[in-house]
Formats: C-alpha cells, sequence, structure tokens
C-alpha cells in the first residue's frame, strides 16, 4: 500500500471510511458510483495507478453489491422455489424473472467483453465522467416526463417479456463502455421506455446488477491478481498486504455494504412515490462542476 498526497491531510482509516460511504451511497443510484469514486479518489490525491487502490476500489464495490440479495433474499427465495412456472403458473424457462435476468446479463456481458480495451481506456478520464453525468441526466429527466405522461403496459418486474429484457440489457452496455453514464440510469430509463412502471424498472435494474457487478467485479479482481506482467500496470499480486492496508480494506467493505443497504432501501420507498428528476437535476449540476474543475486544473 503506498503513500498517497491525502495521508498527509486525512487519515487512511478515516480516508476509507468516506470512500466506503460514497461507493454504498451512489453504487445503486441513478449518479454514477464510478464517477463519483473516480472523482473523490482525485480530490483526495489517491494515486489511481496505484495497485493497492485499484484493488481498494474493486473491493468495496464487492461489499456493496452483497447488500442486493441480503435486501432482496426473501424476493429471490420465492423465485428461486417458483422457477420456471412462476407464482400463477404462466411463466417459463425464458419469461420467469430469473429468465428474464440472464437474458439481459448475456446482452450486456458479450458487447462489454468486446469492448473491453474501449472501457479501460475510458475509465480514468474524469473529462469523459463529467460529459456522461450530464448527456445522462438530460437523457433522465427526457425520459421520466415521457413516462409520467404515457400508461405504463408492465405493473410488475413479475410480468416483463424477453423483448424488454434484451432491450434493457443491451442499454446498460453504455454504462459499461462509459463510467459516469451509471448502469442504474441506463437500465431504470431503458425500462421506463420499454413500458415499465418506475418501481418494476427499478426492481429489475436491481436484479440485473447482481450478476452484472458480481462478473465485472469478478473479471477486475481476477485481472489484478495477475503478477507483473503488463507495462506499466501495477497488479494486486505484485506486492504484499500489511495489517494496515487489510484493516484500510476491512473499514472500506463494511462501511460501504452497510451504506447501500440502507440506499437501497431508502431509494425503493423513493421511487414509489417520486420521479427521478432530482438526480437528473444533480447529475447535470455535478457534471457541470467537475468539467469546471478540470478545466481549472488543467486535467
Amino acid at each position: 500500500m503506498s503513500a498517497s498526497p491525502a495521508a498527509a491531510l486525512v487519515n487512511d482509516y478515516l480516508l476509507s471510511f468516506l470512500l466506503g460511504v460514497i461507493e454504498g451511497l451512489t453504487e445503486f443510484l441513478p449518479v454514477s458510483s464510478t464517477a463519483h469514486l473516480r472523482i473523490a479518489e482525485a480530490l483526495f490525491g489517491v494515486n489511481l495507478a496505484d495497485g493497492y487502490w485499484k484493488m481498494y476500489s474493486i473491493v468495496i464495490q464487492l461489499g456493496a453489491i452483497l447488500s442486493l440479495p441480503f435486501y432482496f433474499r426473501q424476493r429471490i427465495a420465492g423465485f428461486v422455489a417458483d422457477f420456471p412456472r412462476g407464482a400463477r403458473g404462466d411463466r417459463n424457462w425464458l419469461t420467469h424473472p430469473l429468465g428474464l435476468t440472464l437474458i439481459a446479463f448475456a446482452c450486456t456481458a458479450v458487447p462489454s467483453l468486446l469492448s473491453t480495451r474501449l472501457i479501460g481506456k475510458h475509465l480514468e478520464s474524469l473529462r469523459l465522467m463529467a460529459w456522461a453525468l450530464i448527456v445522462g441526466g438530460i437523457v433522465m429527466w427526457a425520459v421520466d416526463a415521457w413516462a409520467a405522461r404515457r400508461a405504463a403496459r408492465t405493473e410488475r418486474m413479475d410480468d416483463m417479456g424477453p423483448g424488454q429484457a434484451v432491450w434493457i440489457g443491451l442499454c446498460q452496455v453504455m454504462a459499461a463502455v462509459f463510467p459516469g453514464v451509471s448502469r442504474s440510469m441506463a437500465t431504470i430509463a431503458a425500462g421506463q421506455t420499454a413500458g415499465m412502471t418506475r418501481i418494476a424498472a427499478l426492481e429489475f435494474s436491481f436484479f440485473l446488477s447482481i450478476p452484472t457487478m458480481a462478473a465485472a467485479t469478478g473479471y477486475d479482481f481476477v485481472k489484478s491478481l495477475r503478477a507483473g506482467s503488463g507495462a506499466g500496470e501495477a497488479h494486486l499480486g505484485s506486492f504484499a498486504m500489511d495489517a494496515h492496508g487489510w484493516m484500510v480494506l476491512g473499514i472500506g467493505f463494511v462501511v460501504s455494504f452497510l451504506v447501500a443497504l440502507g440506499s437501497v432501501a431508502w431509494f425503493m420507498r423513493w421511487v414509489r412515490t417520486r420521479g427521478f428528476v432530482p438526480f437528473a437535476v444533480y447529475r447535470i449540476a455535478s457534471g457541470i462542476l467537475v468539467l469546471a474543475w478540470v478545466w481549472r486544473s488543467g486535467s
């Protein structure tokens, strides 16, 4: 674990706590956790090229992801129990919610794997993240306003069809290619344009994120474990962890899990009665601020 300029200003444990809060708050809200974590790391002066902090970002993201199966444990148990016929007995392997989740995941995974080089190229660009925040906010605002004037034909996630799953999975690729788009924003907006209610689109977004984020995080983690061979890259396998490094990592993981759990519960309640406009406004405002900061700092 290498020292960062932030170490002189912020205790490593406090820094890990703050980064865990940011990851937990933003992982499932439609504001882009990747952009917020990268921006926070840059503000705190963390060396983004350092292998420890790359691995740290992956691990605290895993903490946030694990909050979903915990929060939806009863819903998941119900889906597993009635697979493939469904609760009403009118579903099959392709139309059961678990089958639809896997269809959408496949539609994301294949194009994302083919775009791996493009994803790596864009991952650290704050300028691109800022523009993605702004454009994504405008799209989210427009889609939410458009959907509010139309009668949704799919009230519940259980009533979705394969076509809707394919569309949402393909739209999710945008979040993989352009950090700052937000996986949640892309899937929720895609669900609304496919005729789903806000709550149905949000719930499917959460379920789809479980295999998607687990696969993405696992892929990044395996890459980090490859020692030594990358030109100029730092790998987890190339350095030894001491007790301090494990403690910093553990704080970020636990804080991220707990904050994400609370964030998911709050977001589900919010969407039942309110729309996404506040998140769209926040995205646009934060994107403009990041652009101004990048311009002034010459980054």
